[in-house]
C-alpha cells in the first residue's frame, strides 16, 4: 500500500472518480443517502460493510448498472474524469466501455475462450482478425492467463476452473481498454490460490487501472486496498458512507468506535 506520509492518497492525486451528495431511490425507499467522496486514480479502493448496508449498489452506482432495476432514481452527482454519469447526454455504452465490471460468480458466455475475449471488441466495431487475435493475447497475457490457454482458445469457456474462469471474466472486461475495473465480491467464490492469484492479479492491474472492490473479507481488504470506504445502515435502513480514509490508517487509527467493531469482527 502507498505511504503518504500526512496526505491522504486521494489528496494527492486527481479524482478518478467524484461522488456529490448522491441519493439513489428505488421507488420511495431511498437505499443510498447522502455519499460524497472521491476514488483516486490508478488505486485500489475497497468498499466495506455489513450485509444490505448498499455496498453493490454503490459499486453498480458507477456505471449506471442500477438503471436495469426498474424504478431507480439517482439525485446528486457522479463524474468519471470530471464529466458526469447521469448528464442527459451522457452515453451510458460509452460509459460501460470506461467502467468494466467482474461479478461474484464467474460470468462465462457460452462461447469459446477467444469468442469470450473478443466479444466486446467487436461489438466496438473491431473486425480485423489479426486486430482481434492481438487484443485476445494481450488481454489474456494481462490475467496471467495466455500461458495455460493459448493452445484451447477454441475450446469453450465453461471448461475452465472456476479461478481460471474469474481471470477470464476480468480478461473480457480488460479487452475494451477501460479506465476503470469494478469487482463485486469477486474472490468470494473461489479457492484460497486462485484467491490469491487474483489479488496479486489487481496489484499490477492497479499500475493502470483504477479498481473498486466490494468485499466482506477484511483481510483481503487489508492486503490489498489502498483506501477503505466503510458504508452503514441508518435508523431508516439507508446506506451511507460512514468513514473514507486511506487502508492503513482506518485499520490501525480508526475515527469512529463503529469502524472499529467491524473491522476487528465484532459484528458483521
Amino acid at each position: 500500500m502507498y505511504g503518504m506520509g500526512d496526505e491522504t492518497l486521494a489528496a494527492q492525486r486527481e479524482p478518478k472518480i467524484k461522488t456529490a451528495a448522491v441519493n439513489l431511490y428505488y421507488g420511495a425507499f431511498r437505499a443510498l443517502g447522502d455519499i460524497t467522496f472521491d476514488i483516486p486514480a490508478r488505486a485500489i479502493t475497497a468498499i466495506i460493510g455489513p450485509s444490505g448496508c448498499g455496498k453493490s449498489t454503490l459499486l453498480r452506482l458507477f456505471n449506471r448498472m442500477n438503471d436495469l432495476i426498474p424504478g431507480v432514481k439517482v439525485e446528486g452527482g457522479v463524474f468519471l474524469n470530471g464529466r458526469p454519469v447521469y448528464g442527459r447526454d451522457a452515453d451510458v455504452v460509452a460509459l460501460r466501455r470506461k467502467i468494466g465490471m467482474v461479478f461474484q460468480k464467474p460470468n462465462v458466455f457460452p462461447a469459446s475462450i477467444y469468442d469470450n475475449i473478443v466479444i466486446g471488441p467487436r461489438h466496438h466495431g473491431v473486425k480485423n482478425k489479426r486486430a482481434l487475435q492481438e487484443i485476445a493475447a494481450r488481454s489474456l497475457s494481462q490475467v496471467a492467463l495466455w500461458d495455460e490457454v493459448k493452445d484451447i482458445l477454441h475450446k469453450p469457456g465453461q471448461s475452465l476452473a472456476t479461478g481460471q474462469q474469474q481471470r477470464l471474466c476480468i480478461a473480457r472486461a480488460l479487452a475494451v481498454e477501460p479506465e476503470v475495473l469494478l469487482m463485486d465480491e469477486s474472490c468470494s467464490a473461489l479457492d484460497p490460490e486462485s484467491t490469491m492469484k487474483i489479488e496479486e492479479l489487481m496489484a499490477e492491474l492497479a499500475k493502470k487501472y483504477t479498481i473498486i472492490i466490494v468485499t466482506h473479507n477484511m483481510e483481503q481488504a487489508a492486503r490489498i486496498s489502498d483506501m477503505a470506504a466503510f458504508m452503514m445502515i441508518d435508523e431508516n435502513k439507508t446506506g451511507r458512507l460512514h468513514e473514507y480514509s486511506e487502508t492503513s490508517e482506518m485499520f490501525i487509527n480508526p475515527k469512529d468506535k463503529l469502524t472499529e467493531d467491524y473491522i476487528t469482527g465484532r459484528f458483521g
